[in-house]
């Protein structure tokens, strides 16, 4: 069994309710350092909800969380966390903004990274860009983009501060089959290549077995792990 420092992720007997109705009941889990972790479950049981929680965007009814062994609640080094949330439903695909301007838009409200150069803030972004294959599309205008493309840049956003973790929340809702393949071997190259732990929820992980080494099932409110083998990817 592996020490506890290399749990970058723990949830703790975690109950959480919506308007009185139970969406998670008692739920405990862990995700180690390395780790690609898939959150899987039917519409409704809770997956998102679960992740911000984990985010300290809501605040659970019991239990608690940690990150990187800090409670989430007095955790304050979020440079360390890269999140992408569903389709970015929120996005103004109107609004006149390049990819250069949406993936360099951290380096202006991290602290750490507000004090680089402007040489260096450009090196930065482009070194993202090209991480996810779209430094030629930096001038382009996010809203000209395929969801795929704009999966990638917004993937190159949470990347900018060199997370440990990246939390994706059913990020290829939306997107083609073959855009899809892609999009998964770019996850899964950014996990075994580069070292960052992921955390993805999805509803079906049969295509991404051979990527993944944990599942945290979400079902009717409660969560099982299965672990699989890291060596073939099988899950057990």
């Amino acid at each position: 069994m592996k020490d506890m420092e290399d749990v970058v992720l723990r949830g703790e007997n975690i109950s959480f309710s919506y308007d009185g109705v139970k969406v998670l009941k008692d739920c405990s889990f862990s995700v180690r350092n390395k780790d690609f972790a898939a959150v899987v479950g039917s519409n409704g049981a809770g997956k998102s909800t679960l992740l911000k929680i984990c985010l300290g965007l809501l605040k659970p009814d019991e239990g608690n969380i940690w990150l990187f062994e800090k409670l989430v609640d007095k955790f304050h080094e979020w440079d360390k966390i890269g999140y992408v949330p569903q389709r970015i439903l929120n996005l103004n695909l109107g609004f006149p903004a390049t990819v250069e301007e949406v993936v360099s838009s951290p380096l202006y409200t991290i602290k750490k990274l507000k004090k680089l150069s402007k040489k260096e803030k450009i090196d930065l972004t482009d070194k993202v860009l090209s991480a996810v294959g779209m430094e030629s599309y930096k001038k382009r205008l996010i809203g000209r983009l395929s969801a795929g493309q704009q999966q990638r840049i917004f993937i190159a956003k949470a990347l900018i501060s060199s997370p440990k973790l990246l939390i994706l929340d059913e990020p290829t809702t939306g997107i083609d089959n073959e855009t899809e393949e892609d999009f998964y071997n770019l996850i899964y190259k950014l996990n075994k290549y580069e070292g960052i732990t992921i955390v993805m929820v999805t509803h079906d992980y049969t295509d991404i077995k051979s990527m993944i080494n944990r599942v945290i099932h979400v079902n009717d409110g409660s969560i099982s792990e299965i672990i699989s083998d890291v060596k073939d990817g099988d899950i057990i």
